[in-house]
């Protein structure tokens, strides 16, 4: 019974320490604990072979009479209940229990903590972005005039190597490029875009890589005779790039009219001034009747309110004047769509207008059958094991890019209706099966490829990005 004694010793000795506080008379805890032990002393609960336990009982009751956490790990946290961090929190619970927790569930709390980190920073991301002077900003703007969008995971599809033969179908600012030239030794890269401004950096950049650039203006419907002109034949492509829809530059030059931000003339023409007798924006908004507006809203922006649109730019266009500027353009559409707010895909306001400059910029670019061209040309440049790689910036281009990738072509024409709702009682010749069956693309993913979400608050222009890669079988 020696260590029955001793231990009950110990722990009533070490109660007596115990402060006690008068004014908390019957809830007193030093008190409750006294009694306690001293009707547990009377019982046969407190046993010999439960001394490691009462052991341990002990040990904890002396660390809370001296304060040592208290002393270990002073309160510094107002907030929380104990004044630890979690960390700290750990040190305290016993190791029991922090056993326990690791077995049941370490995945959950790591998890836990991470996310807690992740909000704390989300939040902290905004402010240092305010905190940033304009004129960085403004030097970043000069410095860096297009940011090439998931550019590690265009160079991991396309995986250009040395001496292959590149076509960049969308220069821009030569972003892709210059990467595209970095990866490997004496790659040739043929570099087209249908903007003239771009010609200056395809010098420079063609000045930092003599031999290996081959500048190209013009548009997709152009390459074959610019390709003809420069000896490059059919099947002789390693690789394709497509980057749709604007550059960064053209959005933020006012005078383009691709901007909604900063008021300009409603031109919209990526060409530039090679083709003079192409109408601009503010032609087809003096001249389209109302029924020719509103499907033009309908159909390449995808505009819910497309009729009411075209209602107000034809009755501004009778009772006050032509439309002939962004600005004069947005504030319309603004002003006949407040009836609920609008938001882009990182859930910030968007403009009104927004769809409606999506849908005059590619009415007046005729940028779909321009792609669909551009797609079906692809195919004829490519080697046998050639890789293409596309980046679209909304449903239209993707859906294009889908239809050409699953063979789902009628006459070279994307297919309207996808191919789960076709008429399944159609039937068709052996022939016509055979054809449809052997798909001319292997696709190199199996989902879409979306931007990373540090890429898209880094740059929140790439958060519409989808990029699809695929292999020419034949």
């Amino acid at each position: 019974m020696a260590p029955r004694t001793d231990t009950l010793k110990r722990i009533l000795t070490i109660l007596e320490k115990w402060p006690i506080d008068e004014t908390k008379t019957g809830r007193d805890l030093g008190t409750f604990l006294k009694n306690s032990f001293r009707k547990l002393q009377k019982t046969e609960t407190f046993k010999d072979n439960r001394q490691k336990y009462w052991d341990r009982q002990y040990l904890s009751l002396q660390k809370i009479i001296n304060s040592d956490h208290l002393k270990r790990y002073p309160r510094t946290l107002s907030s929380s209940a104990t004044g630890l961090t979690a960390e700290q929190c750990n040190l305290v619970l016993s190791s029991e229990f922090l056993e326990q927790l690791k077995r049941k569930r370490k995945a959950y709390l790591k998890s836990y903590f991470r996310l807690k980190q992740n909000r704390k920073m989300n939040r902290l991301k905004p402010v240092l972005k305010r905190l940033c002077s304009t004129q960085v900003v403004a030097n970043s703007i000069k410095t860096s005039p297009h940011v090439p969008v998931m550019l590690d995971e265009v160079l991991q599809y396309l995986k250009p190597t040395s001496n292959q033969v590149i076509l960049d179908m969308t220069f821009g600012a030569g972003g892709h490029s210059q990467r595209i030239l970095e990866s490997g030794e004496n790659i040739k890269l043929l570099a087209l875009d249908r903007d003239p401004y771009t010609q200056l950096h395809m010098q420079n950049l063609g000045n930092n890589f003599p031999g290996q650039l081959t500048p190209l203006l013009g548009r997709f419907s152009e390459l074959p005779a610019l390709l003809n002109n420069n000896g490059v034949q059919q099947n002789s492509i390693d690789g394709i790039l497509f980057d749709f829809g604007c550059s960064s530059m053209q959005f933020d030059e006012a005078d383009r009219g691709f901007s909604l931000s900063k008021d300009g003339p409603l031109n919209m023409r990526m060409d530039g001034n090679r083709f003079p007798d192409l109408p601009t924006a503010a032609e087809i908004l003096a001249k389209a009747n109302e029924l020719d507006l509103a499907r033009i809203l309908k159909v390449y922006g995808e505009e819910k309110q497309a009729k009411k649109i075209a209602r107000a730019i034809v009755e501004a266009r009778y009772l006050f004047r032509n439309l002939n500027t962004t600005g004069e353009l947005a504030d319309l559409v603004d002003s006949i769509c407040n009836e609920q707010a609008r938001v882009d895909k990182l859930h910030r306001k968007a403009h009104n207008a927004t769809k409606t400059f999506q849908a005059l910029r590619i009415f007046v670019n005729n940028e779909l059958n321009e792609i669909n061209y551009g797609l079906l040309l692809a195919h004829k440049y490519l080697k046998i094991g050639g890789r293409l790689v596309t980046i679209s910036f909304h449903s239209l281009e993707d859906t294009i890019v889908k239809r050409h990738l699953m063979g789902n072509l009628i006459e070279n024409i994307p297919n309207e209706v996808p191919l789960k709702y076709l008429n399944c009682s159609t039937s068709a010749s052996k022939d016509v099966l055979e054809k449809v069956m052997e798909a001319n693309w292997k696709c190199l993913h199996k989902h879409v490829i979306l931007p990373t979400e540090e890429e898209v608050e880094n740059n929140p222009r790439s958060r519409s990005a989808k990029l699809r890669a695929a292999v020419k079988l034949k």
